[in-house]
Parts: structure tokens; C-alpha cells; sequence
């Protein structure tokens, strides 16, 4: 390795470490800080911020990254490709505007959750206010896009566009509406009711410590927390953190959303250990991301040969709502189809119309063809036309999701675009493990989860992210293969075909 490559690798790690202190204080804001420190964490995330953004946009960077001589192919290629993108984009924007957004987003979370538990968009839009013209002073350090939110979802999706999204986006609304409508007409020939009466939280915890530790988590490396909105997030190797929350008069959203959080935490605790300390170090972009947590809570969680496993969990842990109800109701309830408020406990099929719906709105406010404070008119608007679901107040409407708090305003895509992604892993997977639903059945994710290390996880940013579809899937990111996985599972469980 060169004197230069040497000394990079010094400096990418240092700020490895800024980095994961920065992630660590933002775990503690949403899992255990007292809500008084909600002023003194911004300035320490502030702080960190800014040390982060001047230590990696200084000039010595990019003159070791011009130094560096890595062998074609290498990982250190890959790692001087990476590093000069992100380094680049870094160099564009003031250090006093990466504190400015990290304050921002560290105050407006607090400001979120207080306004949410009030159900007072009118709290929480000053905050809204603040964090989207900081982001329209962060697009202005760019040039050379089509779309201002081009530069936003290129933060989370390197490469893609919002021209691409609308075109995915419309392709997959006319294959949704024509399905989910079928549904709706058969709405009665599948019971949920199962999933909702008296579950005690300490119950619920029980079950949800029993699942994710046999799909993979392990109490020496892992933690599982409550949080106000269910995240995962890693520190380095050896450190990963899920949360979920709990709700005492339905089971499925602590158990679901653990196992879609443990789908993120596995990417990162699959990650090449000697990546660790680079950028190349975590997941490639958050589509790749969330096609991990939802080819696990969905495809995996929600498919037959694993339900069947978790309805005996079920039976064991609450046995008085359990012990009467058979596994082929379980698996219809947890894949029933029904219009609803929240994203986070939206079924598959109308999951994508609530992402369409934020990614509009997301776009107009960065545009300013929506006014800020005619934000919750405008999400109720489209919750009547895309899901015919009127929304009582704000909390269950346009302040149920963090993001937007934080400043993470281009996000929201990727979530469709993390489904549409996982049905062509779990299709590529299928074809390579002749063995995967029997052993799914007996609860057993370890060929999975191999495949995925294999395929996917390893390479961290080794590759882009088209790049690591194609190879991994045999193809760019598609409709059609979600559609089909979709429609084969759901029109037996209506009737329809």
C-alpha cells in the first residue's frame, strides 16, 4: 500500500469514528434522552457536524486521493472512487451549513415528537420551515440537474433520478390500483381481527426477542430499544441497534417492524469487516437498504413458510388468543389488503401508493408548488384520492413519519424502490436455494441470510447501487418482478384467480 493510501485510510477512519459518535448521540436522542437535552444535543450534533464536514473537505483529501495509486480493481479502487464522489459533493457545501442542517434536524425532532403526541402540525411547522430552506440552501451548492430534488435523492440514491422514480412510480401505481380495487371487492374474505385485542407489552417483548433472535440477532452485538419510530443503525462491526415500538392492543406492529428493522441491521452486521472505518463500510444506498427490511418482514415474515413457523410462536407466547385460531388464518390476516393510515403498518400492496404520496409532496416542497403550512390539506387530499382513507387528525396524517424532522427531505422514494428490489433478490434467491421454503418453515434463516452476505451485504459501497443490483439480480431495478410476487400471493388469498 502507498505512503498515500496509507495515510487515507488514517484519515477516512478518524472520521469513521466522528461519524459513528454523531450516530450514537442521535440513537440516545430517540431512545433515552431526556427531552430537557433536546437544545444541548443539537449544538453537540452541530458540533460534530461541522468537525465531520471540515476534516473531510479538507484540501489534504483530495490531494491524497490524487496521490493514491490502488491496483484496478482492488477494494482500495473502490474506496478512492467512492471517497473522491462523496468528498466532491462535501467540498460544495460550507461547513457552516452541514452544522446549521445537523442543529436543525437535531431540534426539529424534538419539536416532531412533541407535536405529534398534540397532533399540531402548526408546533412543528417552524421547525418544517427551518429544515426545508436549509436543504433549498444546500440544492443551491449544486449544479448541472434537471430536478432540484435530483440532488436530494442523489444523497440517498446515488445515480437516480427523479425523471427514473415517476417513470418506476407510474408503471408501479397502474399495476397496484387495478389490484388493490379487485381486492376491495372481496375485502370480507379475509379476518385481521386475530391480530388485534389485549397483547401486555412484556408479553410482546418475549415473542419479539424470541423471533429476531432466531432470525440472527445476538444480545453480544446486537440491542433491541423502543423508539417513537422504529429504526436500526450500526456503529461499526459488533454494534448494532433495532428499536421498535409497542402497541398493547395490536401484536403486529412491535413484531413486524422488528423484523424489518432486523433486515437493516443485518446488511450492516454482513458488511466486509475490513471496510470498516471507510466510506465503504455500510449498506450502498437506502433502496438497497429497504429492499432488506422488506424482503425480510414481507416476503420472508409474511410468506407461508414462515408464518406457519411464527403462528407457533404466537400459540406458545399468547395461547388464549392463539390456541383456537389455525395457521392458514394467520397467514391470511397478516397479508390482508386494507386502505389504512399509517405507512408503517401498511399492507404490501398499498404501501407503495402512501411512498407515491410522499414523494409528490416532497417534491413540491422543495419545489414551492406547495406552501408549508397547507401541507396537512394537501396529504389529506391524497389520501382520499389514493387510498380513499380520510385522515382525523395530524398525528396519523402528515406528522406520522420522522423524516422531514430531521431535514431527511429525498428519502422517501427509496422505500418503493426497496420493494421493487426485493422481489428480484427474493426471486434470484429462490433460483440458487432449491431448499429456502422448507427451511424458512422450520424458522430456520440461515441460507438466507448467507445468500444475502454473499450477494449483497459483503460488499458494502464496494459497487454503485445499479451495479449491485445487476449483479446480484441479473437485471436493473424492474416493476414487474414485485408485481407478480404480489398477485401470486394475493389473488389465492381473495379468490381471484
Amino acid at each position: 500500500m502507498s505512503d498515500a493510501l496509507t495515510e487515507l485510510h488514517v484519515r477516512l477512519a478518524e472520521i469513521s469514528d466522528l461519524n459513528a459518535a454523531g450516530g450514537l448521540l442521535g440513537w440516545d436522542q430517540q431512545t433515552m434522552m431526556p427531552v430537557r437535552a433536546a437544545e444541548s444535543r443539537a449544538e453537540q450534533l452541530g458540533t460534530l457536524g461541522k468537525l465531520v464536514h471540515e476534516r473531510f473537505t479538507d484540501d489534504a483529501i483530495g490531494r491524497l486521493l490524487d496521490a493514491a495509486k490502488p491496483a484496478p480493481g482492488s477494494s482500495d479502487a473502490a474506496l478512492v472512487r467512492v471517497t473522491r464522489r462523496d468528498w466532491k459533493k462535501a467540498r460544495r457545501v460550507p461547513s457552516e451549513l452541514a452544522a446549521e442542517l445537523a442543529r436543525a434536524g437535531a431540534l426539529g425532532h424534538q419539536a416532531w415528537v412533541e407535536a405529534r403526541e398534540r397532533a399540531d402540525f402548526g408546533a412543528f411547522l417552524p421547525s418544517l420551515r427551518r429544515n426545508v430552506e436549509l436543504k433549498l440552501r444546500y440544492v443551491e451548492c449544486f449544479d448541472g440537474y434537471d430536478d432540484p430534488y435530483d440532488v436530494l435523492l442523489d444523497d440517498y440514491e446515488e445515480g437516480m433520478t427523479s425523471a427514473e422514480v415517476d417513470a418506476l412510480f407510474t408503471e408501479l401505481r397502474a399495476g397496484l390500483v387495478p389490484l388493490i380495487a379487485a381486492i376491495a371487492e372481496r375485502a370480507d374474505a379475509v379476518d385481521a381481527s386475530v391480530l388485534h385485542g389485549d397483547f401486555p407489552v412484556e408479553g410482546q417483548r418475549a415473542l419479539v426477542r424470541r423471533v429476531v433472535e432466531r432470525l440472527g440477532w445476538s444480545a453480544d452485538g446486537w440491542r433491541l430499544d423502543d423508539a417513537a419510530h422504529p429504526f436500526a443503525t450500526s456503529f461499526g462491526p459488533g454494534d448494532v441497534r433495532l428499536t421498535t415500538r409497542y402497541d398493547p392492543a395490536y401484536v403486529g406492529m412491535a413484531l413486524y417492524g422488528a423484523i424489518h428493522e432486523f433486515g437493516h441491521g443485518l446488511y450492516e452486521s454482513q458488511v466486509d469487516p475490513a471496510l470498516a472505518r471507510t466510506p465503504l463500510g455500510e449498506g450502498v444506498s437506502l433502496g438497497v437498504h429497504e429492499s432488506q427490511s422488506r424482503l425480510w418482514e414481507n416476503v420472508v415474515a409474511r410468506g407461508r413458510p414462515f408464518a406457519g413457523w411464527l403462528h407457533g410462536q404466537l400459540r406458545e407466547v399468547f395461547p388464549e388468543r392463539f390456541g383456537a385460531v389455525g395457521e392458514e388464518a394467520f397467514y391470511r390476516a397478516v397479508n390482508k389488503v386494507q386502505p389504512s393510515l399509517i405507512r408503517v403498518e401498511a399492507d404490501e400492496a398499498t404501501y407503495g401508493l402512501h411512498i407515491i404520496l410522499r414523494f409528490e409532496l416532497e417534491r413540491a416542497m422543495i419545489a414551492g408548488t406547495v406552501a408549508l403550512e397547507d401541507l396537512p390539506e394537501a396529504w389529506n387530499a391524497r389520501m382520499r384520492q389514493y387510498l380513499g382513507v380520510e385522515v382525523p387528525n395530524d398525528a396519523v396524517g402528515v406528522l406520522q413519519d420522522v423524516h422531514w424532522s430531521g431535514g431527511d427531505i429525498g428519502y422517501f422514494a427509496t422505500y418503493a424502490l426497496g420493494n421493487l428490489i426485493a422481489a428480484q433478490l427474493w426471486e434470484r434467491a429462490r433460483a440458487d436455494l432449491p431448499d429456502l421454503d422448507s427451511a424458512l418453515a422450520a424458522g430456520d434463516g440461515n441460507a438466507l441470510r448467507g445468500w444475502l452476505g454473499e450477494h449483497v451485504h459483503r460488499f458494502g459501497r464496494t459497487y454503485p447501487p445499479r451495479e449491485l443490483v445487476l449483479r446480484a439480480t441479473g437485471s436493473a431495478i424492474r416493476v414487474e418482478p414485485f408485481l407478480a410476487y404480489l398477485n401470486a400471493k394475493l389473488r389465492p388469498i381473495y379468490g381471484l384467480d
